[in-house]
């Protein structure tokens, strides 16, 4: 199993998609503006994610301010084609991910 796991992520690798991931990933590094305003942008989401998975309330200022920081960032072209080929690869993993557990719902539709 594991030699078929390494297999399909080598493949991956191959992808037109994660080579566009990986080339958008290179171009907001590269980037000193693009980097920090990408960096400031997971910096907030991770929080707002912890406080969540911690059951703490979300503030409204603090949702304020992850919007303004995701709008700043949505509007850097590097870091929009970025977040783009990101989804696009998303969207073909999600797809295998689905292939790869069509056996186990088979099964509880079944029941």
């Amino acid at each position: 199993m594991q030699q078929l796991t390494a297999q399909l992520q080598q493949k991956l690798k191959e992808t037109e998609e994660f080579v566009a991931l990986s080339r958008a990933i290179d171009d907001v590094t590269a980037d000193d503006q693009a980097r920090t305003l990408f960096t400031n942008f997971r910096d907030v989401q991770v929080k707002l994610q912890e406080k969540q998975m911690q059951g703490q309330q979300i503030e409204e200022d603090e949702l304020l301010y992850a919007q303004q920081v995701a709008q700043l960032a949505q509007q850097n072209e590097k870091i929009l084609r970025m977040l783009e080929a990101e989804m696009t690869l998303s969207q073909i993993i999600e797809s295998v991910t689905r292939e790869l557990v069509t056996p186990i719902q088979d099964m509880y539709d079944k029941m």
